[in-house]
């Protein structure tokens, strides 16, 4: 069987691929490993499940309730809610699993199911494959008061994760007009409550889902509604999330897109002088533009790289006792206050930082100053040779000397088609191009199939 599990959870077209039967052989399955692995020991367990706007999520959650609870599992359904809003009740409540049905910034088609183990931290490889193998095995069910019973909370627990989110930050925001694209999706009522109990003037645009409009033309991987709202509105500055909030990108005042890497930027100086960076260090991955790291080196911010993925990001944040990381897209960890990537939080503390210093939000980002960057994808080669071929690696190496320390090169062999990526950064965006044909040239001749 190949893998279900990918870098975040299991995902795919809802009710072809993510149906509700595996919904249910996953969750039993996982109650099963966890319960063997000594996490239930001593006590009733416990579960929280929340869902994005999707309509497949209806039936998906019902059926991961359903499987907890056969298994003794007792469960609370908090109904549409961040991803991070889930794994900050798993780890405040105490509950021994947390369970999210979301595919995130995917299209509403599709939808997926992840884990979070106590404390709301994704659960770790070894724990997924135990969980695939013991799918569909015979098990002893318990019967009469030891099934797990199914309790709705859709209010409470929405009011709790707002008022942890407006504690992490000062001052209030009430000189600041916000606009905000919610996506359609499961920030839809959080995230404006967020903004307005902290004393903003809130603008809200895509916060009515129907379960079928969820990303659809909108929200952080479509931001050009927010663009022209925020300057139709006279807003100080806007934020976008994707369908689970996990994700956050801003507009300026003059209806300037601030990405991932800006974001970092902003959050990381802020931190720094509030004396919250942890060794004064982000995390980023390789993907992040150069130009964030040269604005954090002039600025004694050091730069950890990581491979692409929110997960490596977090673990290396965890190993290295980090604070502060993330990714070009607005996947933005700050582990004082969340386990994964929150695009609320990011969202007040990035507006904190503006009304703060009385700055506009396009000075602060302006600190980043993003260097051209070229992407060409090189088809019909041999991938696994992308990082032994000599001569491809000489052709990088005096690329990279000729373009210093304004420039890099990075090669990503895709990890699904017989393709290598090239990105080039450079000063200009006329010598970013012309590097990335050359080697991409190099690539295609040199590694032809």
């Amino acid at each position: 069987m190949a893998r279900l599990f990918g870098t975040d959870g299991v995902r795919g077209l809802a009710n072809r691929d993510v149906t509700a039967e595996l919904a249910l052989d996953l969750s039993v399955a996982a109650a099963h490993v966890l319960g063997a692995s000594g996490a239930f020991e001593g006590h009733r367990p416990r579960a929280v499940v929340g869902r994005d706007s999707r309509a497949s999520g209806e039936f998906l959650a019902a059926a991961v309730a359903a499987g907890l609870a056969s298994a003794g599992v007792d469960v609370v359904n908090v109904g549409v809610l961040p991803t991070p809003a889930v794994a900050y009740l798993t780890a405040e409540l105490g509950v021994d699993l947390g369970v999210v049905l979301s595919a995130s910034h995917n299209p509403m088609p599709d939808n997926g199911i992840k884990f979070l183990a106590r404390g709301g931290h994704k659960l770790d490889d070894d724990l997924e494959r135990a969980i695939e193998k013991r799918m569909g095995e015979a098990w002893d069910r318990p019967t009469g008061a030891d099934v797990g019973r199914i309790r709705l909370d859709t209010g409470r627990a929405g009011d709790d994760y707002v008022d942890h989110l407006v504690a992490t930050i000062r001052p209030s925001l009430g000189n600041l007009r916000i606009a905000v694209d919610c996506a359609n999706g499961a920030a839809s009522e959080v995230g404006p409550a967020a903004l307005r109990q902290a004393g903003a003037d809130v603008v809200v645009i895509n916060a009515s889902p129907d379960g079928r409009n969820i990303n659809e033309k909108c929200g952080s991987t479509h931001p050009e509604q927010l663009l022209a709202a925020v300057v139709a509105s006279e807003a100080d500055l806007g934020v976008a999330f994707d369908g689970d909030a996990d994700r956050c990108l801003a507009v300026d005042a003059d209806g300037n897109l601030v990405d991932g890497d800006q974001i970092m930027g902003v959050l990381a100086l802020a931190m720094r002088d509030a004396g919250t960076l942890a060794d004064d260090t982000l995390v980023t991955t390789v993907m992040s533009n150069l130009g964030l790291r040269l604005a954090m080196r002039d600025r004694g911010v050091r730069t950890v790289e990581t491979a692409v993925g929110d997960r490596y990001v977090l673990e290396a944040m965890r190993a290295g006792g980090y604070s502060l990381g993330g990714e070009q897209s607005g996947h933005i960890i700050m582990a004082a206050h969340a386990t994964t990537g929150d695009g609320v939080l990011t969202a007040l503390q990035l507006a904190a930082r503006v009304a703060e210093t009385g700055e506009p939000l396009a000075k602060l980002a302006g600190v980043v100053q993003r260097l051209p960057q070229t992407l060409v994808n090189v088809s019909g080669v041999d991938k696994g040779r992308a990082a032994s071929d000599e001569p491809l690696l000489d052709a990088v190496r005096a690329a990279e000397a000729r373009l210093g320390d304004t420039g890099r090169v990075l090669l990503r062999p895709s990890g699904t088609e017989a393709l290598v990526r090239v990105m080039v950064e450079a000063a200009t965006q006329a010598e970013a191009d012309g590097v990335a044909r050359e080697l991409a040239d190099v690539v295609s001749s040199r590694l032809a199939l």
